[in-house]
């Protein structure tokens, strides 16, 4: 798409109705039932899978869900097997999960995402964008690395999450994917050292003036820096084919 026709694009996507959110369950890689909120803007369009921080649930994008769907995306708030709750929404995933005594911890979170991936482009055959908040934000550039349904990477405040059982500075240096990332202006330097080991095709690194916040919660209209976050999203996405 031509630059300069981009940004009238989606001001007139605004204008568009997405459907209404739908609940919906698939199976991860092991059997477990996810729960997702699927915002479906049309059958024929991607699909942008959104992966909350620790402790918290798909209510994380309750907020920001519609926005993302704005770059003609349908998008899929998953609920990870580790997390708990947000914004007065409950992780069902966990829930089962601890019920049915499966492990939950940070890796364990990784094949949730690969079967939102598989729902995702069973159902558009095209591939995906993930966005990653906190431990999520660096699994999505585990996969990232190794995944070919994977057409771009969001990554907000990722960072070495996973102790001895894996190092991400190690395995993320040749992602073969246009990568952005984004922090608190406290985590910008630590961050910084992460990303100057990618060598994606296309990366860029947002840090705000000044506080920011952690995770995809930064994105929340709370934050009063919000505004620059979206805007330097938008940038990204212009360069995203």
């Amino acid at each position: 798409m031509n630059k300069r026709l981009f940004l009238p694009v989606i001001l007139l996507f605004c204008f568009l109705q997405v459907s209404a959110q739908q609940k919906i369950e698939f199976p991860s890689k092991d059997g477990l039932e996810i729960t997702a909120n699927l915002f479906l803007v049309s059958d024929t369009l991607p699909y942008m899978i959104l992966c909350h921080q620790a402790g918290y649930s798909r209510g994380e994008y309750d907020e920001t869900n519609k926005k993302f769907s704005k770059f003609m995306y349908n998008c899929l708030a998953i609920d990870l097997r580790s997390g708990d709750e947000v914004n007065g929404v409950k992780n069902e995933t966990a829930a089962r999960a601890k019920e049915k005594n499966k492990p939950t911890g940070y890796l364990d979170a990784e094949q949730d995402i690969l079967a939102a991936i598989d729902y995702a482009f069973a159902k558009s055959k095209k591939k995906v964008i993930l966005v990653g908040s906190s431990y999520s934000a660096s699994l999505v550039l585990k996969i990232a690395a190794k995944d070919e349904r994977v057409k771009a990477v969001l990554a907000f405040s990722p960072g070495e999450y996973f102790g001895k059982a894996y190092s991400l500075k190690d395995n993320i240096k040749s992602i073969p994917v246009p990568v952005f990332t984004a922090s608190s202006k406290e985590e910008g330097p630590a961050l910084t050292k992460l990303m100057d080991n990618i060598q994606a095709p296309k990366k860029q690194q947002f840090t705000p003036a000044s506080k920011g916040d952690h995770g995809s919660k930064a994105l929340w209209k709370e934050n009063q820096n919000a505004h620059e976050y979206w805007l330097a999203i938008l940038m990204f996405m212009r360069t995203v084919r």
